[in-house]
Formats: structure tokens, C-alpha cells, sequence
């Protein structure tokens, strides 16, 4: 999650909720009275106090000094955009909705996911990732018949080509780690 700090009168900023270290999560936690995993939560609801909480004490790094009540942004300063994993994770999600029905086609696919590019923190990069991922199975060619085994019966659900790197430095962990997909 990117918190964006867009005040009125400077330049904006913003902040990867992923490259907290653990200390700096427990300040966090201990300035907003939320457990961690609240305060995730919280950000995906766009919650003031959590995005403020994270983004002080990643502004900290460079202004130590840097008191909570000195940094008191106004209430439509701050929102939350979704990092580049993030935005793979809800292509994926949707995808796996839409193959429970049958009769979903890329196009309905597409549609269900036109508002996600508008909460990503790369715009083009959603687009692209959404393009890639829900590919119209007329636009792809036929190889014929293949001469491999496969290890496992084709699932019919699209898989990702994509190798974009994440914009966190931080390792995927269990919360943010989506499953492999099929190469078949």
C-alpha cells in the first residue's frame, strides 16, 4: 500500500507501508492504538490515522526529530493507491472470480477491473498488467500439439507472463504473497 501525502501548499510525497521495518511498525502501532495487522486493515480503508501514523514515521527517517503533533495533514492530503503487487493480487482475485462463471468472457473481465487502474499508484502499469493478464483466447495463437507431459490437467484460467518487480524491497510474505500460477 502507497500512502500519498499531497498537501496544498508543497510537493507531494509518498510512502511504501511495505518498507517499515518492525521497530518502526510498533511505533506505529503504539502512536495509533492499532495492532499492526488493524493498522493494515485500516489502510485499505483509506483511515486517516493509520495513513498519517505511516507516513510520519517513514518521514522520520530523514527528520528524526520530527514530532507526531508537527505533522498534522489535512483530511484530503492523504489517501492510499495500490503498489504494483497489490494491483497483480486483484487482477489475479478477479480473475479467479470470474472463471467460477463459465460464461465470462475477457471483455466481462476487463469491465469488472476498469476502476482498479484509477487506485493504482502506477496507472499504466494496471492497465498493462490487466491487458497481459486477461487475454482475449482469440488473440493468442494455437501452438498445436505439444509433445510434453503435463503434471497437471490445464485449469482454464489465464495465467500471468508478467515479471514486473515489486515496489517494495521487502520480501512477499504469507499476507502478500499470491499463489504460483499455472504455466500450462
Amino acid at each position: 500500500m502507497i500512502i500519498v501525502y499531497a498537501p496544498r501548499d508543497g510537493e507531494r510525497e509518498h510512502f511504501d507501508a511495505r518498507s517499515l521495518r518492525v521497530s518502526e511498525a510498533s511505533i506505529v502501532s503504539r502512536t495509533t492504538d492499532m495492532k499492526w495487522a488493524e493498522v493494515q486493515q485500516s489502510l485499505q480503508a483509506d483511515d486517516l490515522e493509520a495513513m498519517r501514523g505511516v507516513a510520519w514515521v517513514i518521514k522520520k527517517r530523514g527528520n528524526p526529530s520530527l514530532r507526531w503533533d508537527d505533522f498534522d495533514p489535512g483530511v484530503e492530503e492523504l489517501y492510499t493507491r495500490l503498489d504494483k503487487d497489490e494491483v497483480v493480487g486483484w487482477v489475479n482475485a478477479g480473475i479467479a472470480v470470474a472463471t467460477q462463471n463459465p460464461d465470462a468472457m475477457p471483455a466481462d473481465i476487463r469491465a469488472a477491473l476498469s476502476d482498479l487502474p484509477s487506485l493504482a499508484f502506477d496507472r499504466e502499469h494496471a492497465e498493462r498488467v490487466i491487458e497481459e493478464m486477461v487475454a482475449d483466447p482469440k488473440d493468442e495463437t494455437d501452438p498445436g500439439p505439444t509433445t510434453e507431459k503435463l503434471s497437471e490437467p490445464p485449469s482454464g484460467t489465464p495465467t500471468s507472463t508478467l515479471s514486473e518487480s515489486s515496489t517494495s524491497p521487502s520480501s512477499p510474505t504469507s499476507s502478500t504473497s499470491h499463489p504460483e500460477t499455472s504455466t500450462t
